[in-house]
């Protein structure tokens, strides 16, 4: 038996442009679409923003050009900046709740 390749992409694309906000949508592409057609296609960034100033984009978690092939399936992700060091944030969170409500110092909880 022949398999028949499929003539388009099935992909989603998804963006959280603002804490709390999930944006997704998915696609069908053309065989041959690039990262970069997916995300013009998908319309969360504005049309006219030119690639220099997109935001980093990936594709299942990793950081990938937006010239890469897409292959069925393939979830692109729109990633905006750290605003805060994560290290930094750690470290004053632990300042706010003290040595003894986290890590190693916590107490343990009373069985219920």
């Amino acid at each position: 038996m022949v398999e028949m390749l499929p003539s388009v992409l099935s992909v989603s694309v998804v963006a959280s442009l603002q804490p709390g906000q999930v944006l997704e949508r998915t696609l069908q592409l053309p065989l041959g679409a690039t990262l970069a057609d997916a995300v013009r296609a998908s319309a969360l960034l504005a049309p006219e923003l030119p690639l220099q100033q997109w935001p980093t984009c990936g594709i299942w978690g990793k950081v990938m050009a937006p010239a890469q092939p897409l292959r069925d399936g393939d979830r692109v992700e729109l990633y905006r900046p750290l605003t805060v060091d994560p290290k930094v944030a750690r470290r004053e969170r632990f300042a706010r709740q003290g040595a003894r409500a986290a890590g190693l110092f916590a107490r343990p909880k009373a069985p219920l």
